[in-house]
């Protein structure tokens, strides 16, 4: 399926994989930069990203395993699964090397991809990064999850769901909470599950085998990522950490065009075409 927006043609499809039907959403020519989503988030994250990146790049945004309109994976979702995954797109796509662009969940991805492998990334950015390693591991073991509310038949954790996220997201724009709650209520029981995938990756032991240029984006307004940026650019030789003013946990949606203005100048600056 083929629309358009700001004036450039998005293409929706879905690539066969060994790991499944995985959905994408593409934009513009070029070298290919891969958007990698928060969960539960979708595609839909860069919806208003693609367009801008799409103008200078191949810019695909892909629904992550069990997200979106993705197929569920196989077996027990982990960050080297979903990075797996990944690179297998990127074959159906003809596309040996890319810019690997990833955003809370999708920088945990993105990471991976990077420290396994290293010759299929022209350049990293991590957007609020979280950082796991054996402490964070321990704080979260047994804890609840920030999307983790029990069905109810009068609707009431829908309420619930939307309260828990409120604070993390713009008050003067409550499209973006909605956007989210429509991937939440598509996600179904794995709307929760992606933090713990996250909380279960053993990132300290992978961090220091990226060797491709890496830009850390720390917006500052979330209070999770925003601590955690420097930890993640510290153990990355010769990272650039950047933070972005005003930033909130739906960054790429919230604020598309200073964010993909970061992407594009740092991947023009180190990818030759």
């Amino acid at each position: 399926m083929t629309t358009s927006r700001a004036g450039l043609s998005l293409e929706r499809r879905f690539v066969a994989t060994q790991h499944g039907r995985i959905h994408v959403a593409m934009a513009g020519a070029g070298f290919p930069v891969l958007l990698l989503h928060q969960t539960p988030r979708s595609w839909d994250e860069y919806r208003d990203v693609l367009p801008l990146l799409g103008r200078d790049f191949r810019a695909i945004a892909m629904d992550t395993l069990g997200f979106g309109d993705s197929d569920r994976p196989a077996g027990e979702p982990s960050i080297e699964l979903w990075a797996q995954a990944a690179l297998a797109l990127l074959d159906a796509l003809d596309a040996p090397r890319a810019a690997i662009v990833g955003h809370h969940t999708g920088a945990a991805i993105a990471v991976e991809i990077a420290a396994s492998a290293p010759a299929r990334v022209g350049a990293l950015v991590l957007s609020a990064c979280p950082f796991v390693d054996a402490a964070r591991r321990a704080k979260h073991e047994g804890m609840r999850v920030i999307d983790d509310v029990e069905t109810r038949a009068d609707g009431a954790h829908l309420a619930e769901l939307w309260a828990r996220r409120q604070p993390f997201y713009p008050a003067e724009n409550p499209d973006l909470l909605r956007r989210f709650m429509i991937d939440a209520l598509r996600a179904g029981e794995m709307a929760a599950e992606g933090h713990r995938v996250v909380n279960r990756y053993r990132m300290e032991d992978r961090l220091g085998h990226i060797r491709c240029p890496t830009l850390v984006i720390a917006p500052t307004c979330d209070p999770h990522a925003h601590p955690a940026a420097p930890k993640v650019a510290g153990a990355i030789g010769g990272s650039v950490l950047r933070e972005l003013s005003g930033g909130m946990v739906p960054l790429p949606d919230q604020m598309p065009e200073a964010f993909a203005g970061l992407v594009r100048e740092f991947v023009v600056a180190h990818v030759e075409a």
